[in-house]
């Protein structure tokens, strides 16, 4: 089984995107288990198929800190049909990566969310057209705006891609509200990966936003251009990939802070 479970999850704790890609490079197996479930084990929740415990390839239990992300997990192997489709099991391959290589490095990974502080999407803008110019600042400002009055963290702005230097008690300010657990930390991470911002992700924790919102602020370059030459589908198909990893990443910060 840890043979089959290290092609389902692959082997980047930090990165949703390769692990996806490695996952769609080797041959798919076949379902060999009948039934999945839900049982306790070190001190969380486990997923069993047919009563086995799904173990990382370490040979570590994968237990999760809360009932409704097994029973996530689980629904993602019951949906498995005839042959398993790591693409379609963002959860558990999160929740893998977690236990085998974020639990011990929580520090690091924490270090790691925060260098986007210091080269934030969100501090990048478009001087022209003055569409994109006020979309940007619709989606993007209010977060800033958060930053700035509920974390003490005011940032500096920028027109283009030349780089600004960040005041570094800007960037201790953010840096402070992360938080410590590493499921939390975990997901932060993922989001902060797939949206290219640090703050969009630490207000999705604050519920400072929402999801949607969050989602939107990511794209608004993407959206424009999308508007004024069509979509490409390709690009569509990447983007629709990601969302699956950004929504099981907000389905782990909602179990955290407790939210139904």
């Amino acid at each position: 089984m840890r043979e089959l479970f290290d092609e389902v999850v692959g082997k980047s704790p930090l990165d949703p995107q390769e692990a996806v890609r490695r996952a769609t490079r080797v041959p798919r197996r076949k379902r060999f288990y009948a039934t999945a479930g839900v049982i306790e084990a070190d001190g969380g929740f486990a997923v069993a198929l047919d009563g086995k415990p799904i173990k990382t390839p370490s040979g570590t239990i994968i237990a999760v800190p809360r009932r409704a992300l097994a029973d996530t997990m689980v629904a993602e192997w019951e949906a498995q049909k005839d042959a398993i489709d790591p693409t379609t099991m963002p959860m558990t391959r999160f929740a893998n990566s977690v236990v085998d290589a974020v639990v011990d490095r929580v520090g690091l990974v924490r270090d790691d969310i925060a260098k986007y502080f210091h080269s934030d999407l969100l501090f990048y803008r478009a001087g022209h057209p003055e569409a994109l110019v006020a979309r940007e600042a619709q989606h993007w400002d209010p977060v800033l705006f958060w930053a700035a009055e509920t974390l003490g963290a005011h940032f500096i702005l920028a027109q283009g891609i030349m780089h600004v230097s960040q005041p570094e008690q800007a960037v201790a300010a953010a840096r402070k509200a992360l938080p410590d657990d590493p499921w939390s930390v975990a997901a932060l991470h993922v989001v902060t990966t797939l949206t290219g911002s640090a703050l969009l992700a630490l207000a999705l924790h604050e519920r400072a936003r929402d999801a949607d919102q969050v989602w939107a602020a990511a794209h608004v370059d993407e959206d424009f251009n999308a508007e004024q030459w069509g979509e490409d589908e390709e690009v569509s198909a990447r983007r629709a990939a990601r969302k699956l990893d950004f929504e099981a990443a907000v389905a782990i910060l909602r179990a955290m802070k407790g939210v139904g």
